[in-house]
């Protein structure tokens, strides 16, 4: 009798030990996979860290943006996806803080006198859609890197649509020249600027060089007063795009790419893949893109197609599709509140 409750009590212990152990495995199978992917995204990426410290620390922000982007896209009720891009080791501020620039025109006083009125606001029709891609107006994605000059690269890209559109060629303009010589008013570098203040600038300036002539380094440098003397375009002026009303950008977007201010601090936006962003997003103005177009997607979603400078790993190939007649004047993300464009 002794001996048949001895192996009863053994065969429950067994048992025990076996889903105590299961368990113990369930709870580390996750994270060795999450381990696994970490490593996978280094080799990818060739992310190198200085330390034991600083690469558990990445780790975990890694891990914890892996679990955030898993369960965003099991939920399944939006339009759009993220993605684990090259971003996934940073936070969310870190980020914002090296990626975004621009400075609001609300906290700037403008008084340059080639801003006139915006020159569409009698235009009657506009195209269902239009793609400045396939006009040959927009040259490939750019990245502008752990430098916040996204202000240079919004008003260079709609700087080099303008002058596709005018002289028939497509020039790729340098972003650099902006960053190291366009310092006397509030634009400073990877410190941030302002699109308007850009484009008086070039104006001033009597024209901007190529990316060839002046390549983007992504740090703040003296500027090359040689490099910057010879000159690739030039244009007239500028002018401001009616503010808080998605129809004057349209009538705007239907006829050259335009330089547009967003805000893009959201973890959704930092991890965006694909689809008709939707999102979390305010009218606290961080973010220069360009507008190169808008249409409406397979389901029947208005987007503008917006040209990002984060690289073509982000988003559908270095482009956003940001939703389109929100109701709200101020456009998703404030895209229609402070919108410009150079003219020639």
């Amino acid at each position: 009798m002794a001996s048949k409750w001895n192996c009863q009590f053994i065969c429950v212990s067994l048992i025990i030990l076996g889903v105590l152990a299961s368990q113990a495995m369930s709870r580390t199978l996750p994270e060795a996979s999450v381990f696994d992917k970490h490593k996978q995204w280094m080799a990818l990426h060739g992310r190198v860290y200085e330390g034991v410290e600083e690469k558990e620390m990445r780790f975990k922000i890694f891990k914890d943006n892996v679990e955030r982007i898993e369960s965003f896209n099991g939920d399944g009720s939006r339009r759009y996806r993220l993605s684990v891009n090259e971003f996934a080791d940073q936070t969310n501020e870190e980020f914002t803080a090296s990626r975004n620039g621009y400075k609001g025109q609300s906290s700037l006083v403008k008084s340059y006198s080639e801003v006139t009125f915006f020159k569409y606001e009698n235009l009657t029709a506009v195209p269902t859609s239009m793609d400045w891609r396939k006009k040959g107006a927009v040259t490939p994605v750019k990245d502008q890197g752990q430098c916040g000059c996204c202000w240079a690269f919004s008003a260079v890209a709609a700087m080099e649509g303008i002058t596709q559109l005018t002289r028939g060629k497509l020039v790729s303009l340098s972003e650099q020249e902006l960053v190291d010589c366009d310092t006397k008013s509030v634009d400073e570098g990877c410190e941030g600027g302002l699109m308007d203040n850009a484009f008086h600038f070039i104006q001033h300036n009597h024209g901007l060089t190529t990316e060839a002539n002046y390549p983007y380094k992504g740090v703040d440098e003296s500027c090359n007063t040689n490099k910057a003397a010879s000159h690739a375009a030039n244009i007239n002026g500028y002018q401001d795009v009616a503010a808080n009303s998605e129809q004057a950008l349209l009538m705007a977007v239907a006829k050259q790419p335009v330089s547009v201010a967003i805000e893009a601090s959201g973890f959704e936006f930092q991890f965006y893949s694909s689809g008709v962003f939707t999102g979390d997003c305010g009218t606290n103005l961080d973010h220069g893109v360009t507008a190169v177009g808008y249409g409406t997607s397979s389901d029947g979603m208005k987007y503008w197609l917006v040209k990002n400078s984060w690289g073509t790993g982000w988003g559908e190939d270095g482009y956003i599709r940001m939703q389109r007649d929100v109701g709200a004047k101020e456009g998703l993300c404030g895209i229609a509140m402070e919108a410009s464009y150079p003219t020639m």
